[in-house]
Order: structure tokens, then sequence, then C-alpha cells
């Protein structure tokens, strides 16, 4: 018999994956809601369901997208004690620069910023932020006196 399935079943089958099962484990399938039967009604409904998902996956693009041409070419400026030597007390973290960014009208997670090496040091550093698996960008933090 062949179902569609609603979820991703261990060894079996992805979520959305068209299979040929036996009647029994079909049956086990349907009951428990891991899958629908084959129909043309259940093929259009998953059509549409994937459909929806691509679109708002691609909105969800588009939104992270002009959230990077905003804040690609920006800069954010830290005021930072120094010791001896011009030597920072401490570093700034992705926490820090998420709430940095917050000032600035910009919810991002500090999850979603990468800060490569410890940024402790006078001067520029570049700061990778993944707002989305398909859109990543570099932004400047510059710590001063």
């Amino acid at each position: 018999m062949k179902v569609i399935f609603l979820q991703d079943v261990k060894k079996q089958a992805k979520k959305d994956e068209i299979k040929d099962v036996k009647d029994g484990y079909a049956n086990y399938l349907i009951s428990n809601k891991l899958a629908v039967p084959y129909t043309n009604k259940s093929v259009e409904v998953l059509n549409k369901e994937i459909q929806n998902r691509l679109d708002k996956e691609e909105e969800i693009i588009n939104e992270c997208n002009k959230i990077k041409n905003k804040l690609e070419n920006k800069e954010i400026v830290f005021k930072v004690k120094t010791g001896a030597e011009d030597r920072v007390f401490g570093s700034i973290s992705a926490k820090q620069i998420s709430e940095e960014l917050e000032k600035l009208g910009y919810k991002i997670d500090k999850k979603k910023i990468e800060v490569d090496g410890a940024v402790n040091t006078l001067g520029h550093h570049q700061v990778k932020i993944n707002l989305h698996k398909k859109v990543s960008f570099n932004i400047d933090v510059v710590l001063n006196k």
C-alpha cells in the first residue's frame, strides 16, 4: 500500500516522502498518524503544503536580506576601558553585540552571531552574522578607548 509520511519515521522514510509499505505496517502508520493513504486528494494537499512552506521560507529569506542590506556596511562601536599598553579589560561577546544591535532596532539572537577569536584588542574586528542558512554577512566591530 502506498502512503505519504506525515513525520520522519526512523529507518523508514522522511516527512512528505511517498513510499510503498506492507498493508499491516500501513495500518499501523495511519492509526498512529504517522502517514496517510496515497490518494489524489492527499497528493494535492501535500503539494499545497510543500508550496506553502516554500513560500514562507522565501518570505523569511527576503526579510533576512533586508536586514543584511541595512547592516552590512555598518560599524558597531564599543567604548572600552584599557590598561597598560592599551590592553583591553575583558573582551566583547556575541551577547554584547546582540544588545548593541537591539539598540539600533535589530533583534538578532546572540546564537546567530559568530565571533571568530576574541574581540579584545583596540581596532576593527570582523564578526559574522548568520541570519538564515542562506543569508549571512560580516559586520565591523570597532573597539575604542
